[in-house]
């Protein structure tokens, strides 16, 4: 690796993985590792993430022309409600997903939640964003090997950082906790994806 391809893969590994770490999707993601299966959730989003860098690189910057702005904003918008469904169904099936003693079930249930969330969340963010910008200046592999790689080390982070929020806190207070949260980010992912200018600071102007 040159000395080029080197400082490319730590500019996109350090801009990807530091801006995730703050998104309103790494929040998403921990509440749901709080009460769910840990290795099916990392690997659902991990693997959500994957898909989008994927799409970032292969589009590059002709996303904006291939999906235009209105359907990016309701792909964020589709983000918003599937938080705001699981949120309600987490709210209203307490019982039943305590008592959910099928790992098998609970991991598949783990994995689609987790994929699903993050992937939509994902399509139009900011962090996909910079690797848009970032194909034309390190080319294709570099961003969709450090990129991918940040986002499942957040990934990781996000998921350990749930199981011990849901270890150490009741089980009636974290349900609230986390249905709040679900609630709250989906409610500001809807907004921002049908109004983008009602919430300026999540907004990230397309460099072209």
């Amino acid at each position: 690796m040159d000395l080029g391809t080197a400082t490319g893969f730590a500019v996109v590994f350090a801009v990807v993985g530091g801006l995730e770490v703050f998104d309103r999707t790494s929040f998403a993601l921990i509440a749901i590792a709080t009460r769910a299966h840990a290795l099916a959730t990392w690997v659902g989003g991990s693997a959500a993430f994957l898909g989008s860098t994927v799409i970032a690189v292969v589009v590059g910057t002709t996303l904006e022309d291939v999906l235009g702005p209105s359907r990016i904003g309701l792909l964020r918008a589709a983000g918003g409600a599937f938080l705001l469904a699981y949120a309600g169904w987490l709210y209203f099936h307490a019982e039943s997903a305590e008592r959910t003693t099928d790992l098998t079930r609970a991991a598949r249930s783990a994995f689609l939640v987790a994929f699903g969330t993050i992937f939509l969340l994902e399509l139009g963010d900011t962090t996909m964003i910079f690797e848009i910008v970032f194909v034309s200046d390190w080319g294709p592999w570099v961003v969709l090997v450090a990129g991918s790689l940040a986002l499942s080390v957040v990934a990781a982070w996000d998921v350990v950082l749930g199981q011990r929020l849901g270890a150490r806190l009741d089980p009636v207070r974290l349900r609230k906790i986390v249905v709040v949260v679900l609630v709250v980010v989906g409610v500001v992912t809807i907004v921002y994806g049908l109004a983008p200018s009602a919430i300026p600071s999540l907004s990230v102007g397309w460099p072209f």
